[in-house]
């Protein structure tokens, strides 16, 4: 198949994608800044080009095809993808005054946000892109200057940079703690035990850490992600096992206490993350730095 008909012009799709989403050629016009014949004309350059109508004529309205419906939601993805990567290149500040960081979002909140402003105090010329990402990916195809995440290892054509151990902690509302008389892990199989989805077992290794039975467990419900267990923790809706970095704030805020102060290691570590050979650059090397203090003050 000729390579032409699977890359259609990118004034094809945004026409379609337009017209599509106001099933309308005069609206989508008037959105495009063009006439309502060059819409039209690049929408029928695109249906030409693939074979197939993706629009059906209705006297002076225009309604989607099966197909055109199904090219819309693809196309809907591709195009958002386009423009965030458009807008990252226009705001993106190359040399030494800028960093990209990629970062967990429960981490940023719960870890670095707090301190970055200590960051800015030291050296107000440099600025930190924070990116949010979840999934593993390629620093280098992503545009990324380092990154923070976690595991085990190994990484190749990384520097990892150590930061911290990760350990688990149960965490209660000081409003729920006061209700209650909980002084040994035993009494905590009397309440309700929350944790994120993708730890399902958390709670079953830290019992067995302390040495105390898995039976009789009361599990509650289970939260995708850690910002949610810390609400429905200081709600009041049962205790949470949680990373001991990630309650912090709370902690000193007064929405969350320690229920036991048992931590239990999971064998999860952070690092910072930077392409070989970038380590050394001003940026990068004054954000290390400051990193490295920030982690020690926050393990003393």
């Amino acid at each position: 198949m000729n390579s032409r008909r699977l890359t259609p012009s990118m004034s094809c799709i945004v026409a379609f994608e337009a017209s599509a989403r106001h099933l309308s050629f005069t609206r989508a016009a008037i959105e495009l800044s063009l006439t309502q014949s060059a819409v039209s004309r690049q929408v029928q350059i695109l249906e030409s080009l693939l074979g197939v109508d993706l629009f059906r004529r209705e006297g002076r309205h225009i309604v989607l095809t099966e197909v055109g419906s199904t090219y819309l939601r693809e196309m809907t993805g591709v195009l958002q993808r386009v423009r965030n990567a458009s807008l990252q290149a226009i705001a993106y500040r190359a040399g030494p005054d800028s960093l990209h960081l990629a970062v967990s979002p429960t981490f940023a909140n719960q870890w670095l946000m707090p301190r970055l402003a200590n960051f800015y105090k030291r050296h107000p010329d440099i600025l930190i892109h924070v990116h949010s990402r979840v999934e593993p990916f390629d620093l280098e195809h992503a545009g990324m200057d380092a990154a923070i995440g976690g595991g085990d290892g190994p990484w190749p054509n990384l520097e990892c940079l150590f930061l911290l151990d990760e350990y688990l902690l149960p965490t209660i509302s000081p409003s729920l703690a006061a209700t209650k008389n909980i002084t040994r892990v035993e009494d905590l199989k009397q309440h309700t035990l929350l944790a994120v989805s993708s730890r399902p077992v958390a709670w079953g290794h830290w019992f067995e850490a302390n040495g105390v039975s898995t039976s009789g467990l009361r599990f509650g419900p289970q939260f995708e992600v850690t910002s949610h267990l810390i609400k429905a923790v200081a709600a009041g809706i049962g205790i949470g096992l949680l990373p001991k970095i990630f309650f912090e704030e709370e902690s000193r805020a007064g929405t969350l206490s320690i229920a036991i102060d048992a931590p239990v290691r999971t064998g999860f570590s952070y690092y910072l993350f930077t392409p070989l050979g970038r380590e050394h650059r001003p940026q990068i090397a004054a954000f290390q730095a400051w990193l490295m203090e920030e982690v020690a003050l926050a393990t003393v």
